[in-house]
């Protein structure tokens, strides 16, 4: 069993940048695929970002538009969400997942393991 655990949301104003955080409480944390998705009470899941296995490719959401950075350290079993200029339609939680598969996937059905999520909220 895998557990997920995120943290960095907070509540920020419009401009601001925040990085979120996920560690895995696993040792075959590199074989792995990790992805960030978001929610709020109005919406569907959404897919936010995906990096692969290797490092190499990564995926990102239409609404990203360049702000966000996916990154990984599988010494330390963590992925990270840089997110810049944020803006009030951000706000959401924000759930990192290991999809048991090394590429990268924008669908939340393949993702097999989940964090319990970080709120965050961007007021104008």
């Amino acid at each position: 069993q895998v557990q997920l655990v995120e943290s960095g949301g907070g509540s920020v104003q419009t401009g601001d940048s925040l990085t979120l955080s996920c560690r895995a409480s696993t040792r075959t944390f590199s074989r792995y695929s990790m992805g960030w998705f978001r929610q709020n009470l109005e919406k569907e899941r959404e897919f936010v970002a995906a990096i692969s296995a290797s490092g190499d490719t990564r995926h990102y959401g239409d609404f990203v538009k360049g702000r966000f950075i996916i990154s990984r350290d599988d010494a330390k079993s963590t992925v990270y969400l840089q997110m810049n200029s944020l803006k009030p339609e951000d706000t959401a939680r924000y759930f990192c997942a290991q999809a048991p598969t090394e590429f990268v996937n924008d669908l939340p059905g393949i993702y097999d393991y989940w964090g319990q999520g970080t709120q965050v909220t961007v007021s104008s």
